[in-house]
């Protein structure tokens, strides 16, 4: 069992599609499903959807170069691409509620917009690091 598993992480081809289908069909019946009749939101829904399920394979990629490497670089790298699945999470609820979830003042939207400039610190502190 340990085997296949690691298997289906040296294939990238194949854990990008499994990760894409998985999260898509997880998260596709709560949120795409009340909204199916509005064209336009739907397909903002989807854009949402499909960062997430990239954003989940690239986090997977790089703790798995992180494993093995061991660098700072890869850890900033790590964690810019988690950061950016909470980022997406937020702005996809953003898109299928629009201003029902606040943090205090904030709502989800301007949450996943702080956090995608988090992202953009993250890789810039990787891309500049001196390792």
């Amino acid at each position: 069992m340990v085997l296949k598993n690691n298997h289906l992480l040296e294939n990238r081809s194949k854990l990008l599609t499994i990760t894409v289908f998985t999260i898509i069909g997880i998260l596709a019946i709560p949120v795409l499903l009340p909204h199916i009749f509005h064209q336009f939101q739907v397909f903002h829904i989807l854009l949402h959807l499909t960062g997430i399920a990239l954003a989940v394979f690239l986090s997977i990629i790089s703790a798995i170069a992180y494993a093995r490497v061991r660098t700072r670089r890869l850890l900033f790298t790590m964690l810019a691409f988690s950061i950016f699945v909470t980022s997406e999470s937020l702005s996809l609820v953003d898109a299928a509620w629009q201003y029902t979830y606040y943090l205090g003042t904030f709502s989800a939207g301007e949450i996943g917009h702080i956090l995608a400039l988090c992202t953009l610190g993250m890789f810039a502190i990787s891309v500049f690091r001196r390792d």
